[in-house]
């Protein structure tokens, strides 16, 4: 039988989601995403599979998903009425046809997440979906040299939530950077906020939250540059203490390989 093939982005505010993935008893993206695609096809003859595995909470700015079909779409009709049906908290951006050789898990050559924080006084509640603040003071300039730390090829096991046995923990990190955030701004955010800049092609679980944890740490002078030196050698067996709140970062983008969806 005939099968097609369909790269679909989206974006999305994750703070009312459990992640991504379908999850039973747990509202998520996906399980909205299927249940708007099987209202515009009028079945549930289809599959979906995520470029990424969002955790709760977390938001995207240009996500992707792969559709599978036993009939042809017209991609700009389809688009159009997925869209409309979708909830208000994410819209469909764009939509191409794929071949059979795509692999959404293997294609991406970069991903780019941002962390948006702030630190001082507890921050306006309607901040809380997108903006992290740590009280007390950081050293913004330290955090950045810190930052820049990550860089290159690293051991992560110790920014691995629950690492498994025989796991690979080195990761490339092809940008880490901590600016002035510019990205995202709103009447009720902080005056002061902040942007932790990571790109790369894949990530361990957590990895962010605990890299921004770890951040915050040296920020608040809990441990040094030399410290976290070590922390990413993968000899030291302890693992970060704390781990950043979810609802403050951003998938920003995904970059796929244009070889990669040739149809």
């Amino acid at each position: 039988m005939t099968k097609y093939y369909y790269l679909i982005r989206i974006q999305y505010l994750g703070f009312r989601y459990h992640g991504w993935a379908t999850q039973k008893h747990h509202k998520t993206v996906q399980s909205m995403v299927d249940k708007t695609v099987a209202f515009v096809l009028g079945h549930d003859d289809f599959r979906t599979m995520g470029g990424s595995r969002t955790d709760s909470k977390v938001s995207a700015n240009e996500m992707a998903f792969q559709l599978f079909t036993k009939e042809p779409l017209d991609c700009e009709s389809f688009l159009k009425d997925f869209d409309t049906n979708l909830p208000t908290d994410i819209r469909a951006l764009g939509m191409e046809e794929v071949d059979s050789k795509f692999n959404i898990i293997q294609a991406p050559r970069l991903k780019e997440y941002l962390y948006l924080f702030s630190f001082g006084e507890k921050a306006h509640p309607f901040s809380a979906s997108l903006v992290s603040t740590f009280p007390g003071n950081l050293d913004i300039e330290l955090m950045k040299q810190g930052a820049k730390l990550y860089e290159g090829t690293h051991n992560f096991k110790a920014y691995c939530a629950s690492p498994k046995k025989n796991q690979q923990f080195t990761r490339e990190i092809l940008l880490s950077q901590i600016e002035e955030n510019t990205e995202y701004t709103a009447s009720f955010f902080p005056k002061d906020t902040y942007v932790f800049k990571v790109q790369g092609k894949g990530f361990l679980r957590y990895q962010i939250r605990l890299m921004m944890a770890q951040l915050v740490r040296l920020g608040r002078n809990e441990i040094t540059l030399d410290e976290m030196k070590q922390s990413l050698n993968g000899e030291n067996e302890s693992h970060i203490p704390s781990i950043a709140p979810a609802s403050a970062l951003i998938l920003q983008k995904t970059v796929f390989d244009s070889s990669s969806r040739e149809g």
